[in-house]
C-alpha cells in the first residue's frame, strides 16, 4: 500500500488473529489501552503543562494491572517519554506517517499488541472512532469516557447563546461521534450524575452500563500554602479564552473595583480581552498557559478563584482551586453547581456582570467567609475527587468488566 512516499506493509490477518485467549477474572491480569483524544500526543501534553496530571492516574493504576499502553497521535518523539511513564507502553506514529492516514492504519500496524489487550478505553469522545474500529477488529471490551459532552454543550449553551457556523458544524459532528461511541461501547464513563442522567436518556443506555467517575485532583500537589499570606484583593481565572467562559462579563464586573485579576490560560479571544483590559483601564495580568508544576503557587498567591462560565462539565480548574483551599466564585450553571454548594464550599452567582460583581464584593469584604469557604472547598475535593478515590472506582470497574467477560467466555 502506497501513501505518498511512505510504503506500508500491513500484516496478514486471518482467523488465527482472533484466536481464543484464556479468560481473565481479575484486574491484575488485564491489559488496558488508552486511546488519546484525536491529534493529542505525549509531547502536546507536556507542552501544555498537563503531562503530570494526565498520566498520574495510569501511573498509579500500573501496579494493579498486567499492562497499560497509550495509543497516541505523536511521532517517534513520544517514545522519549518512556522513562517518565513508569512502565507504560507507548503506541505512537513511529513511522512518521501522514496524520490523516495514521489513525486508520495504526490498528493494523499494532495488531499483535491490540489483539492481546483486554479493554480499550477512550480519553475523550473525539478520536473514539479509532477505538471503535479496533474493538470491531479484535472483539475487545471498550469503555467510552467523556469529560465534555457536546450534546449537553449544544443544548445548554450553543442553542441559547448563539454560535457561528464553525461552532455549530463542530458541535453537530461531535454529537454524532458521541452517539456512536456511547451506543457501541460496552461501558461509558462520565464525570457527573447530571451527565449520567443525560446520556442514559439521550442514547437509551442501561443504568448499569454507565459509571460516574469524577475528574481527579492531585491533592498532594494542589494544596494550601502553610505560610500566612497577605490579603491582596487578587482574583484568579484559569481556563480557555472562549465565549463559553463568559470573560467579557467578568471584565465588566471588575470595572471600578479595587481588585487585581490574574488570567491563566489562552485562546482566540485573548487579543480582544487584552484590548478591553487596556481600554477600560483594568488591573489584569495575562500569564498565558502554565504548567501543572507552577499552577499551585500561582493559585495560592490569589485570594479568590472565579469561574464565570455559561456552562461547564466537571470543571478541573475549579476543583484544583478548591484543592488549594481558595474561596471560589462560580456561576450557577450546569457543571459548577454540581461541585459548589452555595454558601458552604463556594459562592454561586448569575452570569451577568452585575451578579458577578456582587459576588466578588461579598467574598472580598468578608475574611471569615473566605476562610470558611476555602476550608470546606479543600475538604470537598479530598472526599470526592482525590486521585485515590478515582483509582478505587477505576479498578472496581475494570475488575467488573473482566469478570463479566470471563463469565461470558466460559458460558
Amino acid at each position: 500500500m502506497l501513501v505518498h512516499r511512505h510504503t506500508i506493509c500491513l500484516p496478514y490477518m486471518d482467523c488465527t488473529t482472533m484466536a481464543y485467549i484464556k479468560p481473565k477474572n481479575h484486574a491484575s491480569e488485564l491489559t488496558l489501552i488508552l486511546f488519546f483524544t484525536r491529534g493529542v500526543s505525549l509531547k502536546s501534553w507536556d507542552k501544555s503543562g498537563a503531562f503530570e496530571r494526565e498520566v498520574a492516574l495510569y501511573q498509579r493504576l500500573r501496579p494493579h494491572v498486567k499492562r497499560i499502553a497509550f495509543f497516541t497521535y505523536g511521532n517517534h518523539d513520544d517514545l522519549s517519554y518512556a522513562a517518565r511513564l513508569d512502565g507504560i507502553d507507548i503506541l505512537c506514529n513511529r513511522w512518521n506517517l501522514p496524520a490523516k492516514y495514521y489513525p486508520y492504519l495504526a490498528p493494523f500496524l499494532y495488531w499483535q499488541y491490540l489483539r492481546q489487550a483486554d479493554i480499550f478505553k477512550t480519553n475523550q469522545i473525539e478520536g473514539s472512532e479509532i477505538a471503535l474500529m479496533a474493538r470491531r477488529l479484535f472483539r475487545k471490551k471498550m469503555i467510552a469516557r467523556c469529560g465534555f459532552m457536546w450534546s449537553l454543550y449544544q443544548s445548554l449553551y450553543l442553542d441559547k447563546h448563539g454560535a457561528n457556523q464553525h461552532e455549530l458544524r463542530q458541535a453537530k459532528q461531535a454529537v454524532q461521534q458521541e452517539k456512536k461511541a456511547f451506543t457501541h461501547a460496552d461501558h461509558a464513563i462520565i464525570t457527573t450524575e447530571a451527565m449520567k442522567k443525560h446520556v442514559i436518556q439521550q442514547y437509551s443506555l442501561l443504568d448499569s452500563t454507565v459509571s460516574v467517575i469524577p475528574n481527579y485532583v492531585l491533592t498532594d500537589v494542589l494544596k494550601p500554602q502553610t505560610k500566612q499570606k497577605p490579603f491582596q484583593k487578587r482574583l484568579v481565572f484559569v481556563g480557555r479564552f472562549q465565549p463559553q467562559k463568559n470573560l467579557f462579563a467578568l471584565f465588566d464586573a471588575i470595572k471600578g473595583l479595587d481588585v487585581e485579576l490574574i488570567m491563566i490560560g489562552d485562546g482566540y479571544l485573548r487579543p480582544q480581552l487584552e484590548k478591553k483590559a487596556k481600554d477600560d483601564k483594568l488591573n489584569v495580568q495575562f500569564l498565558g498557559k502554565q504548567s501543572h508544576e507552577h499552577l499551585p503557587n500561582l493559585l495560592n498567591e490569589a485570594d479568590v478563584f472565579i469561574m464565570p462560565s455559561h456552562w461547564e462539565g466537571h470543571p478541573k480548574a475549579l476543583l484544583e482551586a478548591m484543592s488549594c483551599g481558595l474561596s471560589c466564585i462560580a456561576t450557577n450553571v450546569a457543571g459548577n453547581r454540581g461541585v459548589i454548594t452555595h454558601g458552604k464550599n463556594g459562592i454561586l452567582c448569575g452570569t451577568s456582570a452585575a451578579e458577578i460583581r456582587s459576588a466578588i464584593q461579598i467574598v472580598m469584604t468578608d475574611n471569615v467567609l473566605r476562610s470558611r469557604l476555602g476550608k470546606n472547598a479543600r475538604d470537598y475535593v479530598i472526599n470526592h475527587c482525590s486521585l485515590e478515590k478515582v483509582i478505587e472506582l477505576e479498578l472496581e470497574l475494570l475488575t467488573d468488566m473482566v469478570t463479566k467477560k470471563s463469565q461470558s467466555l466460559e458460558a
